[in-house]
């Protein structure tokens, strides 16, 4: 590890690792800000494209910006990859991944018309706009979320089961009871109509009409509401263990090696993978 914390980095990748990563310089600044009104014009013309009769007026100017845009953030992410010193690490990163993604859906058009418009994921590049405002506290809460989300998982996973077990179950009694008759054609179908009934959206598109189904269809309302209760104490839980934990301020830099970001605000070594900050 110590060959990638003491490893001497060149003047210029320092200095583009500055520009792209970091806010607090004035070129570090202007390019984020720059980059943020960026994805904010590339995803409202994405938007505007798939209105009709602003498509059949303006359809190719608005192609010449998805092109524009998408070659533009090829190069940014280019440019990332290049000023880090793990570019892998920083490519399977969730801002990597993302960065990838907001590219992408562009270049698949070519093979698959009307793909483009999954372009609208780089609003989630728009998370950045907390580090490049220094909105610190708002990058420590977010950290708090992610924790919890992470120790609630496996809670959450059994709960899932356990309401898919029921979701089954009660599939396969409707399809019983009620039968093609009455729209439930199959198990696969019923078990639709449970998980609409049990998350109590209630779509209306399939109901029972039969005395058993409607009073099963009851027990299934009603066991809803107390389902729906459940993930949300369980994240709770966790984000009150996790507030309790978080003591320390957050830091908005980048780390130089990997791209990552969330280190305390007095932290000298990157957490994840121990460059020097």
């Amino acid at each position: 590890m110590s060959r990638f914390i003491n490893r001497p980095s060149t003047p210029w990748r320092g200095r583009l690792h500055e520009i792209i990563f970091e806010a607090d310089t004035p070129a570090g600044k202007t390019f984020d800000v720059i980059l943020i009104l960026c994805i904010i014009a590339s995803v409202a013309a994405v938007v505007l494209e798939s209105v009709g009769f602003i498509r059949l007026s303006y359809g190719k100017i608005l192609y010449a910006m998805e092109w524009g845009f998408t070659i533009l953030f090829t190069i940014e992410y280019i440019f990332r990859l290049v000023s880090v010193g793990r570019p892998v690490r920083y490519a399977t990163s969730f801002f990597g991944i993302i960065d990838l993604l907001a590219v992408i859906p562009t270049y698949l058009s070519v093979l698959i018309p009307g793909s483009q418009s999954l372009l609208t994921i780089r609003v989630l590049r728009l998370l950045r706009i907390f580090r490049v405002f220094k909105l610190t506290e708002y990058v420590g809460e977010a950290n708090l979320i992610m924790t919890a989300l992470g120790a609630s998982r496996r809670k959450i996973s059994v709960f899932l089961f356990a309401v898919f077990t029921v979701v089954v179950f009660v599939g396969s009694c409707m399809y019983v009871i009620e039968g093609p008759a009455h729209g439930f054609t199959d198990i696969p179908t019923s078990m639709y109509w449970g998980i609409v009934t049990l998350t109590t959206v209630g779509y209306g598109d399939l109901s029972p009409a039969t005395p058993v189904g409607k009073f099963l269809a009851s027990l299934v309302m009603i066991m809803g509401y107390g389902i729906i209760a459940v993930p949300t104490g369980i994240v709770t839980v966790e984000m009150s263990h996790a507030a309790r934990k978080s003591l320390h301020p957050v830091s908005t830099q980048a780390c130089p090696e990997c791209g990552a970001e969330g280190h305390d605000a007095n932290a000298r070594h990157c957490k994840f993978c121990g460059a020097r900050l």
